[in-house]
Order: structure tokens, then C-alpha cells, then sequence
């Protein structure tokens, strides 16, 4: 027999939600035949078989949450011979090499078909432990490279992973609560989760349902948002008349397959290109050293809404493409983020976020920026509205928009600044033209 558990599917990603269980007990298992879907950090993943078999058990259920190391299934494979597990099964987590480019999860579709690792199959992992003093350390390289740069004794950090593995999250909140001791300048330590309920069932009925993991995402991050962003929301609004005049015509002219300009598209070129005027606002503030981080590149998060709920994927060097290029790039981001299809890493690594809700209605919102970025532009409903133009009151398209940003490093002034660059752009359609 052998207890197949839930393997490590990315650097920070220690536990998952059982979307589906695809398999039942008694069935043939094929090596790598896909068995669970899981929900985890936004990206849903499936889960393969590492062997042949049969499945003698199954320990899990949809709507369940397991951690990394949790038993999913029981695999018979007394039938098939016991063979060595593939070889990155027992290749140790924390190996002292270089953090891999991708997180190895897999992406969701029914199609795949270059199984992840299957890192589970190792050994049994010990119950949660802090780690030896007199020994390695369980951390992968990217966790102690974090742990260098903030200054951390690694060893000093407990691990909360199985087998007392330290994880991102640990060395955060370890840092986070050695700053708070020396200085009152850093950002704030994250609470508890939540405070008791009252028993609502003595005022009528009620029903409880488990939190998908998505929205539990949702809810750290926004949590970490609001506690650690000192937020202001700056708005204005855009005449996108001869803007949408051309995009309209640019539109009719394409041919089959091609992708349509959108409104979005649009302000994402004129955002990335502002970018590259005002670096203050792609960056991020670090406040246990105490320093700004400026990054030399422009990737854009593009706030999709999905049946699951809301996801981010980046828009990677959004500041070197071309209209029609970003317009391509954003529709297959749609579709891919709004079909599953897509991996933990296509989430990572923005530098600044757009988001768009004049689709469901709504003139000024204020987003939530999206730590550790410093800055947000929401979009509203662009429409028809009386306004002054060449002396006369005329209707014009005005297109809302709302930048929110982290007023630690942006100044108001700074944000009017860069709001009104990116109106300029989409003011003047032709000068779109000339930004590279």
C-alpha cells in the first residue's frame, strides 16, 4: 500500500481546498492519471497519480482543505510491483540550489500532459516540529534568501510547514514582529483571524458553508492590504469621445481572429507607459528596512472576474508591446483566467494593477491596492455626459478613473501627476501611436 498526500505545488502554497475527487476506490490507476482537483492560492491544480494501482482508499472529500503532507488517497500497487518513485519525488524541498523560475504546479485542463512532479511521494513527513538547532535548517532557497534580506536568523524562525518546513509566511510574520519590537515605523503585524460570532440561530435560521479557497486568498490579502496600506484614492475623469470614435473604427477593420482593442487595452498602454515617468509608483515600500524598492520593469495585474472569484494575472514588460500585441495578450489572459487555465505563477511578479468595472456599472470606486504594489487604477462606466467642449455644451464619452496608491511613498501631488499623464494619452489618440 501506499499513501499518496497532498505534494508541495509551489514556493508559499501549503495548503489547498478538493475542488473534485476524479477517481473512486476500486479503479485502475495509469502512472500519472489525474485523480484530484485542488483550489490553491487562486490557481487550481490537478493532482496525478505518481504510480500504476488501484485505489484502496480515499481519505478526502470536495470541500475539504489539506495541507501539504496530508494523506489524499491510498494506492494498492501490490498488483503492479513497488517501483522507485520518479525521481523528483525524493528530491528534498529545501535542496541548496537555485529557486526554481515557476512554482511546479500544474494547470488546470483536462488536456495536459506534462504531469507536475510528484514531490509527495517521498518519505512520510514527520509531525510539525520546530527545526534543530544542530542541524539543516527545512527551507526552500527562496525562503532563505528572503530571510537574508530582511535580515533574519532563519534558524530562529518557527516553521508552521509539515515537518516544522519554514515557509514565506513565516519568515514574514517573524519579521514582521521583530520590527514592531524595535521600531514603531513598521508596518503592522497581521491579528488573529476574526473575533467570536454570536449564535445568530436564536434569531432564525441559519446554514454554515466552507469558505472555497480562492475567497480565503481574497481575504488574507485584502486583510494585509488594509493593515499595512495607508491608502488614498485619487479621482478624475478622461474625454474618451475621439478614443472610442477610432478604437470603434480601428475594430471594424480587423480582420477574423484578430483581437478587438478594448477601453482596457487601451489605458493599459497609456498606464505602462506613464510608469516609466513616474517610478514611485512602481514600486514597493518596504518598511522593515525601512527602503523603497524600484523595479526596473512594468508588469500590469488585470483584475479578471471569474466564476470563482476575483484573480489577477500579469501583463509581463506591458510598457515594450504594442497596442495590438497588449490587446492580444489581455484576451488570452481573460479567457485563460476565466477557464482555470492558468498557473500560480502568472499571478506573481506585478508591479502595479488595473481594474475594470465599467462593465457592471459605477462611476468612482476606491480599489484596494494590491500589497506589496504601491498603486491601483479603477476604470468606471464610460458614457455620455454633457460637457464644455470648444465653447459649447456638448455630449462627450467621459471615462472615470480612480487611482488609489500608498500614500507612505506616493505624495497626492505625484498621483495627479500621473493620473493626468495617463489622461493626456488617452485624450490624444495619436500619441498612443508614438508610445513604445
Amino acid at each position: 500500500m501506499f499513501d499518496f498526500k497532498l505534494p508541495d505545488l509551489g514556493e508559499g502554497v501549503h495548503e489547498g481546498q478538493i475542488v473534485h475527487v476524479l477517481v473512486k476506490e476500486g479503479d485502475a490507476l495509469a502512472e500519472y492519471q489525474p485523480m484530484l482537483e485542488i483550489e490553491t492560492d487562486k490557481a487550481a491544480v490537478e493532482i496525478p497519480s505518481p504510480k500504476a494501482g488501484t485505489v484502496a482508499k480515499i481519505h478526502v472529500q470536495a470541500g475539504q482543505t489539506v495541507k501539504v503532507g496530508h494523506v489524499l488517497i491510498t494506492i494498492d500497487d501490490s498488483a503492479v510491483g513497488v517501483g522507485p518513485p520518479p525521481k523528483a519525488a525524493v528530491q528534498p524541498a529545501a535542496a541548496p540550489t537555485a529557486a526554481p523560475a515557476r512554482p511546479a504546479a500544474t494547470v488546470l485542463t483536462s488536456s495536459a500532459v506534462a504531469p507536475p512532479p510528484v514531490r509527495a511521494a517521498a518519505p512520510p513527513v514527520p509531525p510539525s516540529a520546530p527545526p534543530a538547532k544542530d542541524g539543516p535548517v527545512p527551507a526552500a532557497p527562496a525562503v532563505r534568501k528572503l530571510a537574508r534580506e530582511r535580515g533574519v536568523d532563519i534558524s530562529a524562525v518557527p516553521g508552521s510547514g509539515p515537518g516544522g518546513r519554514i515557509l514565506r509566511e513565516d519568515v514574514e510574520r517573524f519579521s514582521a514582529g521583530e520590527q514592531v519590537a524595535r521600531t514603531a515605523t513598521a508596518g503592522p503585524v497581521l491579528p488573529p483571524a476574526g473575533g467570536e460570532l454570536p449564535d445568530f440561530s436564536q434569531y432564525g435560521p441559519v446554514r454554515r458553508e466552507p469558505v472555497p479557497q480562492i475567497r480565503k486568498t481574497i481575504a488574507r490579502q485584502m486583510t494585509r492590504a488594509w493593515l499595512n496600506v495607508p491608502r488614498v484614492t485619487h479621482g478624475d475623469v478622461a474625454d474618451v469621445t475621439d478614443l472610442e470614435r477610432n478604437r470603434q473604427n480601428f475594430n471594424a477593420a480587423l480582420e477574423p481572429g484578430q483581437a478587438k482593442l478594448t477601453i482596457t487595452a487601451i489605458v493599459t498602454k497609456a498606464v505602462a507607459v506613464a510608469l516609466r515617468d513616474f517610478p514611485v509608483l512602481n514600486c514597493s515600500f518596504d518598511a522593515a528596512t525601512e527602503e523603497v524598492v524600484y523595479k526596473d520593469y512594468v508588469h500590469l495585474g488585470i483584475a479578471v472576474d471569474t466564476p470563482r472569484g476575483l484573480v489577477v494575472p500579469v501583463l509581463r514588460d506591458a510598457d515594450k508591446k504594442s497596442l495590438p500585441q497588449i490587446a492580444a495578450d489581455l484576451h488570452a489572459i481573460a479567457e485563460k483566467a476565466r477557464t482555470v487555465k492558468f498557473e500560480i505563477a502568472d499571478l506573481r511578479g506585478a508591479t502595479f494593477s488595473i481594474t475594470n468595472v465599467g462593465a457592471l456599472g459605477g462611476k468612482f470606486f476606491t480599489p484596494m491596492v494590491n500589497f506589496p504594489e504601491v498603486g491601483i487604477l479603477g476604470l468606471g462606466r464610460a458614457k455620455l455626459e454633457p460637457a464644455v467642449y470648444e465653447g459649447h455644451v456638448v455630449p462627450r464619452m467621459m471615462l472615470p478613473l480612480a487611482l488609489s496608491f500608498d500614500h507612505r511613498v506616493v505624495d497626492g501631488a505625484v498621483a495627479a501627476r500621473f493620473v493626468s499623464a495617463v489622461i493626456r494619452s488617452l485624450e490624444n489618440p495619436l500619441r498612443l501611436i508614438s508610445l513604445a
